[in-house]
């Protein structure tokens, strides 16, 4: 297992994919954080207020530092599905399960890597909206950290990001066609979902599936509102349980592609 585990990180670190989606990530969570901060620190917006407007130190500071998420997670995803697409696109899929026969634990070993990788690229997302979002928020005379709880929200949001790149590999093993992957799970996260956020919650059924999807599902893990490009749910799940939804969903999407990668004729 440690092997398999080595040589996905190997093949990852290997490629320029790496740094590349490392700068993304870090300019997208400072470029987020300062635009948010300056935003919801201004008086023309603090003094109309109005729904999704910080109304305390600790919201302004939680809505700042993950404001990047948006854009992180779908970064994630475009990871999630090229880990394996990738393989499929290069035709080296082959050679990986004859050099690792046991295929369970090949997709195991890329669980693996796609939860580190969550967490190294949250982990530097937060550091550059953390420090660029904290610093302006003080500068303008606003507490950076008010409350104990948003420490808890900057921990949820590497398992956010972790998630996000398991849900992309599951869709990454579904759909073979590396391209078509991404432009379908993008798609649907970045489009298709968020306009179906927003018509649900015109009927009170409606309102209530709508807190289960991903997108509502990362709001309210991290205990936020709009931190993506969906629309706003007024009644949210609490955070454990946003987290335990995602989490279903990324469990599910992988088991599923796991279950068809062991059972596929590969050649």
């Amino acid at each position: 297992m440690s092997k398999a585990v080595r040589s996905e990180f190997r093949k990852f670190f290997t490629t320029r994919l790496w740094w590349g989606m490392l700068i993304a990530i870090v300019v997208a969570g400072a470029a987020f954080a300062a635009l948010f901060a300056f935003l919801f620190t201004s008086d023309a917006v603090m003094g109309e207020g109005g729904p999704g407007v910080p109304t305390s130190d600790a919201e302004l500071a939680r809505t700042t530092y993950t404001s990047g998420i948006g854009v992180g997670y779908l970064l994630t995803l475009a990871i999630g599905v090229m880990t394996v697409g990738s393989e499929y696109r290069h035709k080296t899929i082959t050679a990986t399960f004859l050099a690792e026969p046991k295929r369970t634990r090949v997709m195991v070993a890329k669980t693996i890597l796609l939860l580190a990788l969550g967490a190294m690229y949250g982990l530097a997302s937060l550091i550059a909206s953390v420090v660029t979002g904290a610093t302006i928020l003080s500068s303008r005379g606003h507490e950076p950290f008010a409350d104990p709880e948003i420490w808890r929200t900057l921990a949820l949001s590497l398992l956010v990001l972790g998630l996000w790149a398991l849900i992309g590999l599951g869709v990454g093993i579904l759909i073979p066609n590396q391209v078509a992957a991404l432009l379908i799970a993008i798609g649907i996260a970045w489009i298709v979902e968020p306009i179906i956020g927003a018509v649900l919650p015109l009927t009170e059924i409606g309102a209530n599936i709508a807190r289960y999807l991903p997108t509502q599902a990362t709001n309210a893990t991290l205990d936020v509102q709009n931190i993506s490009f969906g629309g706003t749910v007024s009644d949210q799940l609490a955070w454990w349980a946003g987290a335990l939804v995602l989490t279903g969903y990324a469990v599910i999407l992988a088991l599923v592609g796991t279950i068809r990668t062991v059972r596929a004729d590969i050649s």
